[in-house]
């Protein structure tokens, strides 16, 4: 493999095509961790073009401080600006010159008042906002104030999100606005203030999530934070980040606002190299709920592994190159880096795609499609008895007190059991097929509690939520999150094709208590909406 490796370098340095440099100026309004991690990605998707350099530059939420960076790019000479700006108003004159002297002008997450950009990219700020406010007034009582602590002023996710947000509450008449700047600090400030004067707020909706957790931590300091409703919005996957801080209830929800300086990248080149690209690029976006935060981060955590695994071997590759300043030799391993970033990519995709095929298979023998025998026999159990006779439906009626080694903590909402039990559980087949006929009766016939997951159903098992998971993982190789999740949008999807009842009603029949967060999940799912549901 090396002999092979340095004949391609040998070849490689007999010819040498020279190649046009582009240089792109990254103007960043901040400093914050999100715009880090947009950096890295940036930094990592540029090692697949041989042809690109590029200058970052952030403003710390300064406007003359980003007014003078922009200058400098353009007195550069950059080929391409990507810019975040500070404000809508103030950042808008010095776009408009590096547009007007023939730069293409990229925007991300933000816009100005101008339609001098060449194309722009972002999520839907309105339809964050939308989502949340129709989450939020589904779980807090009919009294109470709602503390909604906006980004920095006229600044355009801080209006858009806050638009969205209203319509979303229906109105704002139980709103408390305030404007805060994206930090956590800026978060405290105005929780402290707002509970002197309105010591009756039930919910605090930040903008983001560090905001979102100054005021939890101004909460919890009073002793009042159980009581109360926190929302944020960004939800990274790192540690400390939203997802996690969803995952340890202290946030309710969040809602994913995506990075992607991949696709950023890519938009750039396009446009560089004159190759088709759309003006206007929404990227895709989530709300992060107690149920999904956990395989939300068991994901994240995959991709970051390759990640790391790709930043080390480019570590190595800018090693190489201080010592060979060869452009054939750059040229040829960019090419392999970028091969080895498909080829990762390509790898992670498949064992994605293979688990959620295999989960969904383990998860119908659960919920109703095939007796839980089958589910046994698939997962290796050869000596199990084939003449089960539970019904395909999952209606089936078994005693929760016969004589398959339950618990019997299970009448009392015990959640611990013996060693020994456990050990009976997890070898006797058996038990095994009676578990997974309990546990998928227990999610039918619950799910239609909104409140109703995983701590109540291990409850309902008779085990520890530890417990409970290790052995339907074990079982089904799904969680039990996913197990209510998916029983849902099933008994759902059966809801629909009868035609009786509207998608609103529907939705309310299987335990989602908001519609559009509904009908996102069930388009994940099936790849249709629930209204084109025949």
């Amino acid at each position: 493999m090396r002999k092979l490796f340095c004949l391609l370098i040998i070849l490689s340095c007999l010819s040498c095509n020279v190649q046009k440099k582009f240089k792109i100026g990254v103007s960043q309004c901040s400093g914050d961790i999100w715009r880090e991690k947009q950096n890295e990605e940036l930094k990592m998707a540029s090692y697949i073009y041989e042809n690109v350099a590029l200058e970052f530059a952030s403003a710390d939420d300064n406007d003359k401080t980003q007014i003078a960076q922009i200058n400098h790019f353009i007195d550069e000479g950059v080929d391409l600006l990507i810019v975040s700006p500070n404000q809508v108003h103030t950042i808008s004159p010095v776009i408009d010159k590096a547009y007007d002297k023939g730069i293409p002008v990229i925007l991300f997450d933000r816009k100005t008042d101008s339609q001098k950009y060449t194309a722009f990219m972002g999520a839907d700020n309105l339809e964050m906002g939308r989502v949340l406010g129709s989450y939020v007034i589904s779980r807090i009582p009919a009294r109470g104030k709602i503390l909604v602590i906006r980004g920095l002023k006229d600044s355009s996710p801080a209006l858009e999100r806050h638009e969205g947000f209203k319509e979303g509450f229906g109105g704002e008449e139980r709103l408390i606005v305030r404007d805060g700047d994206w930090t956590e600090e800026s978060g405290q400030e105005i929780m402290e203030k707002a509970l002197q004067e309105n010591p009756d707020i039930v919910c605090v909706c930040a903008q983001n999530d560090r905001m979102a957790l100054g005021a939890y931590k101004v909460a919890k300091k009073s002793g009042i934070e159980k009581r109360m409703v926190f929302t944020g919005i960004d939800a990274l996957p790192s540690e400390g980040g939203g997802i996690e801080l969803v995952r340890d209830s202290i946030l309710t929800a969040s809602y994913i606002y995506p990075t992607r300086g991949d696709l950023l990248l890519q938009l750039a080149m396009n446009i560089l190299e004159g190759t088709p690209y759309k003006k206007e690029n929404l990227l895709k976006s989530a709300l992060v709920t107690p149920e999904n935060a956990e395989v939300m981060l068991v994901q994240a955590e995959e991709i970051s592994e390759q990640n790391e695994r790709l930043l080390t071997l480019s570590g190595k590759v800018d090693a190489y190159l201080s010592q060979y300043h060869h452009q054939q030799v750059y040229s040829l391993l960019a090419g392999i880096i970028a091969l080895l970033v498909l080829g990762s990519s390509a790898f992670v995709f498949r064992i994605m795609h293979r688990r959620h095929q295999l989960e969904r298979e383990a998860f119908a023998l659960v919920v109703g499609s095939q007796p839980a025998t089958a589910t046994i026999k698939r997962m290796g159990n050869d000596d199990v008895n084939d003449n089960d006779n539970d019904n395909d439906n999952g209606d089936d009626n078994d005693d929760d007190n016969d004589d398959h080694g339950e618990s019997k903590g299970t009448a009392t909402g015990i959640t611990e059991v013996s060693q020994e039990q456990q050990t009976m559980i997890e070898e006797d087949p058996d038990m095994d097929t009676h578990f997974l006929d309990r546990l998928r009766q227990h999610v039918q016939d619950q799910m239609i509690d909104s409140d109703f997951g995983v701590e109540a159903l291990a409850s309902e098992m008779g085990l520890s939520r530890v417990q409970l998971y290790r052995k339907v993982k074990q079982l089904t190789g799904h969680t039990p999150v996913d197990i209510i999740r998916m029983s849902r949008l099933n008994r759902a999807k059966a809801l629909l094709a009868q035609g009786s009842k509207n998608v609103s009603e529907v939705a309310y029949d299987v335990g989602f208590s908001s519609p559009s967060y509904f009908t996102k999940c069930f388009k994940d799912e099936f790849g249709v909406l629930p209204g084109e549901v025949k």
